[in-house]
């Protein structure tokens, strides 16, 4: 379209663009055979596209999305593309599906491995570097499992499907207070673990009458906090 072409009080072709209106019924059968072909695909693909997503099932509801998308809105293409398009994502989801099963090194390439991201109530700073998880998400996915002391944490796993496995000890635990700064008046109410303190960075604890003024063991970190007890 020419730029004289455009004109803002041009209705019709604001809200219908530059085609008839007989292709808004067209519209309504293209939607329906793609909400067609999207629903078969993912029964295709398995039971789990119907739960939380891997990498490559995301890769495929996205693939088939954005193919479908062009065909829906564009009246020049056809659809036979759609299940074209939509039997090479499903052989490609169903191929790398058995072929993970058949080979734990492909799986692993594929859909790569989980990492602990807390071990005995300690941030494991690395693997938390490698997953890209930020301290305040992992904390708070703790206090969603309403443990408010790291110290209480005794695995945390992040499985390859990005879901999390906390795993807590049972006796009573000191550690890291997880209760967010913001909120002084709940971290006044937690229980102040006699002469230890938890490295604000990682959670590793400390033994000491005063806060210690050196640097953490485990991170390198100098910024410590009165540890809690659970």
């Amino acid at each position: 379209m020419k730029p004289e072409d455009i004109h803002i009080t041009d209705w019709l072709r604001i809200v219908l663009g530059e085609v008839p209106w007989v292709f808004l019924l067209e519209v309504v059968i293209r939607i329906a055979f793609i909400y067609f072909v999207l629903m078969l695909s993912m029964r295709l693909m398995g039971k789990r596209m119907a739960s939380m997503l891997s990498r490559t099932e995301m890769a495929a509801l996205v693939s088939l999305a954005a193919a479908n998308g062009v065909a829906l809105m564009d009246p020049s293409r056809g659809i036979v593309p759609i299940v074209i398009i939509a039997m090479v994502v499903i052989g490609i989801e169903r191929f790398i599906a058995w072929r993970s099963t058949q080979d734990a090194g492909f799986e692993q390439i594929v859909m790569d491995d989980m990492d602990i991201l807390v071990k005995d109530g300690c941030l494991q700073l690395k693997a938390m570097e490698q997953a890209r998880i930020p301290r305040e998400r992992l904390f708070a996915q703790l206090r969603y499992s309403d443990i408010y002391n790291l110290g209480k944490v005794q695995r945390t796993y992040m499985e390859a499907n990005g879901a999390f496995t906390i795993k807590q000890f049972q006796d009573e635990r000191e550690g890291l207070s997880l209760v967010p700064d913001i909120d002084p008046d709940l971290q006044r109410d937690q229980k102040a673990a006699p002469e230890k303190f938890a490295c604000a960075s990682c959670g590793n604890l400390a033994k000491g009458p005063q806060k210690p003024s050196g640097e953490c063991a485990n991170c390198g970190q100098n910024d410590w906090k009165k540890a809690v007890v659970s």
